[in-house]
């Protein structure tokens, strides 16, 4: 246990940022879901609408260092592919 003024304040701050980046780490796997749910439905508008959503959200987490800027990059361009791949089907069957 921490001994000092000043490392018992360290102790407290941390556990306190770490349960912030819980809580944006999982409202960002949630953004990512919804996008994931919406191209198994096969519905193309609802797909490009979350991932309008989640973009920005992956974005800020890069930003904040709750992901890796790679990791945020990463996941935009496989959602982005997916739902590509969506509409190329899509249109093919119409």
């Amino acid at each position: 246990m921490a001994n000092t003024k000043q490392a018992k304040k360290r102790v407290r701050q941390s556990e306190k940022h770490r349960a912030q980046n819980a809580s944006m780490r999982s409202m960002l796997r949630t953004y990512i879901k919804k996008v994931v749910a919406a191209i198994a439905t096969g519905n193309e508008k609802t797909a490009v609408d979350s991932m309008k959503e989640a973009t920005p959200v992956i974005d800020r987490m890069a930003t904040k260092g709750i992901i890796h800027k790679n990791n945020a990059a990463r996941q935009k361009s496989r959602l982005t592919q997916r739902i590509k791949k969506l509409a190329a089907t899509s249109g093919a069957a119409a």
